[in-house]
């Protein structure tokens, strides 16, 4: 009988071990595939929500064109110098082109404004070891 009692005690431990081994799993998924793609499918969603005539757009079949005329589900796009239009379905857009390039352009400017409070930094300790080199001598 003590046998079958610490023999039934270890295979609970094992399950529970086993629980806990799955649930962390799932957390990991959660966090490194669910919540980022579900953020992805959100800030798509804002984007073609907020698409206005004049903005230069991107299908997911890769036909670019601007904007002419925006309604509740669908989009009517210019393609090129014939002016043609294609009537397409909110959903079937990839990228806002205007959108892409403002934020490439602040992405730049924050890079470029790292690079110059780097270079500045460094210059300055240059020059302060230069100064106490030359007050030594």
């Amino acid at each position: 009988m003590v046998l079958n009692f610490l023999t039934s005690s270890g295979t609970n431990a094992g399950g529970m071990s086993s629980i806990l081994f799955l649930v962390i799993i799932f957390v990991v998924f959660y966090f490194f595939l669910i919540r980022p793609e579900n953020k992805r499918k959100k800030q798509l969603n804002q984007m073609r929500d907020n698409l206005t005539i004049g903005d230069e757009i991107v299908t997911i079949g890769g036909i670019m064109g601007k904007i002419v005329q925006v309604t509740e589900d669908t989009i009517t796009f210019e393609t090129g110098e014939d002016r043609v239009r294609l009537q397409v379905t909110k959903w079937a857009i990839s990228t806002n082109v205007r959108e892409e390039k403002a934020r490439a352009a602040q992405q730049a400017a924050a890079r470029n404004a790292k690079t110059k409070k780097k270079n500045a930094k460094t210059a300055g300790e240059e020059n302060s070891i230069d100064e106490g080199g030359s007050k030594g001598e």
